[in-house]
């Protein structure tokens, strides 16, 4: 078993040898498939990290009168916690708001003695609400802005602009994706017509050595074989190609991509999940040269 696998291998290599530039246009189609397959991997962990970064600097602040007292404030947390879009509720008190605006200001004097001169914290307590979705942000919003709790409730901080700029990235991300699984299902497809073709071409050219094999009592395993052997060599070619010029351009584009993802660094991304990106590359083009020869050893011969 294990001498006729050997051989088996063996014919399958000299057969992409033989094939020369057939093989190296075959890869070379390949290549791009995977390039576009894997860019857009990369580009899945930059959008779900860009979108995550965004939603997190999004909050509702909801302001209570002066003349609230914090048992109100707590009762009013409380009754928010219940809200299924609610995610999270930070309780700020007037004086840890009024610790926290110093803080930002220390380096303005002027706003420093502005409050030292007034003589009491002119903040007002507060509680930021995060929601599971930047849409049910509104739904939280009007439910404090009801008729119990305006008494209670000095203003509603939201702006809706950083919702509709969350709606806005995701269909520009929807579409991108959308284009980038269309372009890689395009190229998938003129690489499984290539290899198909090239599989073909050497079937045709290898018949009498075939029909010689059948005659001689060869196996319909041994007689495949090789031509499957040759689509995996293809995909496996070019999956590593792929993943050789991915890695510069990554660490090229690293900075930049921090500019705008500071959360996002993508070269080490990059690196720790090196190995997995590999093997998604290389999955992807030993199925795509397999599923091509399978088809043409159906399709050219009579196994």
């Amino acid at each position: 078993m294990l001498t006729n696998l050997s051989r088996i291998i063996k014919f399958g290599l000299q057969r992409f040898w033989r094939n020369g530039w057939l093989s190296t246009v075959t890869i070379a189609i390949m290549f791009l498939a995977l390039i576009v397959f894997g860019g857009i991997n990369l580009f899945n962990v930059l959008a779900k990290t860009a979108l995550f970064s965004i939603q997190e600097r999004i909050d509702i602040s909801v302001f209570f009168k002066k003349t609230t007292s914090e048992d109100e404030i707590l009762k009013i947390q409380s009754v928010v916690k219940t809200l299924p879009e609610a995610k999270s509720i930070e309780y700020i008190t007037a004086d840890k708001a009024l610790e926290i605006f110093k803080e930002r200001y220390k380096d303005d004097e002027t706003i420093a003695q502005a409050i030292e001169q007034s003589g009491e914290n002119p903040l007002l307590a507060s509680i930021n609400i995060k929601a599971y979705d930047p849409k049910q942000y509104q739904v939280i919003a009007s439910f404090l802005e009801g008729e119990e709790f305006k008494n209670a409730i000095e203003r509603v901080s939201y702006d809706e602009r950083n919702a509709k700029m969350i709606d806005r990235l995701v269909k520009i991300i929807d579409t991108t994706k959308l284009f980038g699984l269309s372009l890689t299902a395009f190229l998938t497809l003129v690489a499984v017509l290539i290899t198909f073709t090239a599989i073909g071409l050497a079937i045709y050219s290898s018949r009498d050595e075939i029909a010689i094999i059948k005659l001689v009592g060869g196996t319909n395993f041994f007689t495949t074989g090789p031509y499957i052997i040759e689509g995996i060599t293809y995909g496996l070619i070019a999956a590593i190609l792929s993943t050789i010029i991915i890695w510069p351009l990554v660490y090229f584009a690293s900075p930049y991509v921090k500019n705008f993802i500071p959360e996002m660094n993508l070269r080490q991304y990059f690196a720790s999940h090196f190995f997995i990106i590999l093997f998604q590359q290389i999955l992807f083009g030993i199925v795509v040269g397999v599923t091509s020869s399978i088809i043409a050893v159906r399709r050219y011969l009579k196994v």
